[in-house]
């Protein structure tokens, strides 16, 4: 009887043990569905990917530049014929935009190293319709640019410039005193205007691989 029982325990155990398994490999199956191999963690990786291996048409906006022309962004890019790196700031932000401006400044430094700023320049856009060619200027002048192979620019239709950013992925909230949160990455826009790769700011040696890239690759 005693054996009977143990065997029937012993059985019940391996069961649920068998059936816990069944249960994980599901769940691991259906995240590795999801998450298309494990590579996808989050909404905003997803997206990333999706911009690596589809890179979308940039929508249609207007921007000012330093000399206060106003422009077409696509035309712009279309015109100049260097694969970019693109941030977005403003120009009153002393946080933030400050600590983008510093890695956008390194990337200067290795484009200018390796000769390449007829093949790669850097572009940071404004959202703050307060900012124009002065402003800009004097944020340039302030990060130390090279005008060859870092410019400045500042959207200035509201309508456009929620649409962009929502393209780009950058979140802009009012704040206090007229500033604004925000996040930030480096994006890589080949000349024909189309939006190739996403990396956060922490990463412009990986922005940088594939402007460098794209940029041998003629695109």
């Amino acid at each position: 009887m005693k054996t009977f029982a143990r065997c029937l325990i012993k059985t019940t155990v391996m069961r649920w043990i068998l059936g816990l398994a069944l249960a994980l490999l599901a769940g691991l199956i259906s995240i590795y569905t999801v998450t298309d191999g494990f590579t996808v963690v989050t909404a905003e990786a997803a997206r990333r990917r999706d911009v690596e291996r589809d890179p979308p048409v940039l929508l249609g906006a207007r921007v000012v530049n330093e000399a206060d022309n106003e422009v077409s962004l696509r035309h712009a890019l279309h015109g100049d014929g260097r694969v970019a790196i693109v941030n977005f700031f403003y120009t009153r932000c002393v946080s933030l935009c400050l600590a983008q401006g510093y890695v956008t400044q390194r990337l200067q430094t290795a484009i200018a190293a390796q000769g390449l700023q007829d093949d790669i320049r850097l572009i940071s856009i404004s959202f703050d319709q307060r900012d124009r060619a002065v402003e800009l200027n004097r944020y340039a002048s302030t990060m130390r640019a090279q005008p060859e192979i870092w410019e400045f620019w500042a959207l200035q239709i509201p309508g456009q410039r929620d649409a962009l950013l929502r393209q780009f992925g950058i979140t802009v909230v009012p704040a206090p005193y007229g500033d604004y949160e925000h996040n930030a990455a480096l994006h890589v826009v080949t000349p024909d205007g189309r939006l190739a790769g996403i990396f956060d700011i922490e990463q412009p040696g990986l922005a940088f691989g594939l402007a460098t890239v794209l940029s041998s690759a003629g695109q």
